[in-house]
């Protein structure tokens, strides 16, 4: 197949959280999250173009006003007492795809479109790339900064560049994915406020097939063979099956959905430790019992955090204070609000499971959502 230049997907945002509109005060910032946690915004920016994002953030940094730029809400854990600064929500919109060369196109979406939205408008268009990063929560401005990945596939192999803005030198800037650090579910730009992206480029190619299946639960739910490829629409179902068995697609009615997804990082252990580790789980879960343990680069491994926590005692379903938390019933990674939680609940869960994990492996897991105006 091959595409005009410059032709648009049919991407529109879905989702059942509030937009908002123009500026407002003490704005409950729990309606832009994934988890429904997080007091209110004394000031809160809707920024509906790539333009409005920039005057935003410039005006707010001008003011010395504290500022927390807000997308999609799925990685976030905001405080109860809220931010008392400006919040700007990214809401710009808009993709195009431009063919780059024979077999492949470069896709550029605004920061603020649906991600998911997106990666359903590349399989209808039959591109392949982002299929197996189908059914995550977000903005596609997110995407970059945390080094997204699911089932075999991470940002890093299909990413391009992005624009954003330097917070420090006020400057709209283009940066090659080469100079963004990307790492295991971190960049350059994560744990730092100094940038915002505004756009990102990704190179898919357009034969209709996926990329090549190397995550052994989904080549198992196909019945392929690792490294195989399958059309496009295949893998995505395939994953969004696989998300939903585990209450990783929001669902407004699913409580089990009312999370961050993922709440720990898979630990990467040093070699030096790893025996040392490897003689705890022993010692816990007896010598016959198959470990997780995946190369993590030179001198480390990178163990499973939902092995980990399952084998420490907390079940799926694991309840916190006054169960109005709970690790969801579908997978040990997800710290879900059942409903009437606050952020105070949420942390008390975490930091029951993240110190017994500590007391029985000797392995620190360490949140992956950012944590706002709170902490672990």
């Amino acid at each position: 197949m091959r595409l005009a230049m410059a032709r648009r997907l049919p991407l529109g945002l879905v989702t059942s959280l509030p937009l908002g509109a123009g500026v407002r005060t003490d704005v409950p910032l729990s309606g832009y999250t994934t988890l429904r946690l997080g007091g209110p915004a004394a000031d809160f920016v809707a920024a509906a173009t790539a333009a409005e994002v920039v005057d935003a953030v410039r005006a707010a940094d001008s003011a010395g006003t504290p500022l927390l730029v807000l997308g999609g809400g799925s990685n976030l854990v905001i405080a109860d007492e809220g931010f008392d600064g400006t919040v700007v929500r990214v809401a710009n919109r808009g993709s195009k795809i431009d063919c780059t060369s024979p077999g492949r196109v470069q896709l550029t979406v605004e920061a603020g479109e649906d991600w998911d939205t997106v990666v359903s408008g590349t399989v209808e268009a039959g591109l392949g790339g982002l299929e197996c990063l189908s059914g995550i929560p977000g903005f596609v401005g997110a995407t970059p900064v945390q080094n997204v990945g699911a089932y075999g596939v991470e940002i890093a192999q299909v990413l391009v560049s992005v624009d954003l803005l330097d917070r420090e030198t006020t400057e709209v800037r283009t940066l090659d994915v080469s100079e963004l650090g990307l790492g295991y579910r971190t960049s350059i730009l994560k744990g730092t406020d100094r940038a915002v992206v505004l756009r990102a480029r990704f190179e898919l190619v357009d034969d209709g097939m996926s990329a090549p299946i190397r995550y052994t639960e989904l080549a198992r739910a196909l019945g392929v063979r690792q490294d195989e490829r399958v059309p496009v629409a295949a893998a995505r179902e395939a994953v969004l099956n696989l998300r939903r068995g585990k209450g990783m697609v929001l669902d407004p009615l699913d409580h089990d959905t009312w999370s961050a997804g993922s709440f720990f990082t898979n630990p990467i252990v040093a070699d030096a430790d790893i025996e040392g580790v490897m003689a705890r789980i022993v010692e816990r879960v007896g010598p016959d019992v198959s470990v997780p343990k995946y190369p993590a680069g030179p001198g480390a491994s990178k163990l499973s955090a939902a092995w980990l926590i399952e084998r420490a005692g907390f079940a799926k379903g694991h309840a916190g204070p006054g169960g109005r938390v709970a690790l969801s019933a579908k997978h040990t990674l997800a710290l879900t609000n059942r409903g009437t939680a606050t952020t105070a609940d949420l942390l008390a869960l975490a930091a029951e499971v993240r110190d017994g994990v500590r007391a029985t492996f000797g392995v620190d897991l360490h949140p992956e959502p950012v944590l706002v105006n709170c902490e672990l």
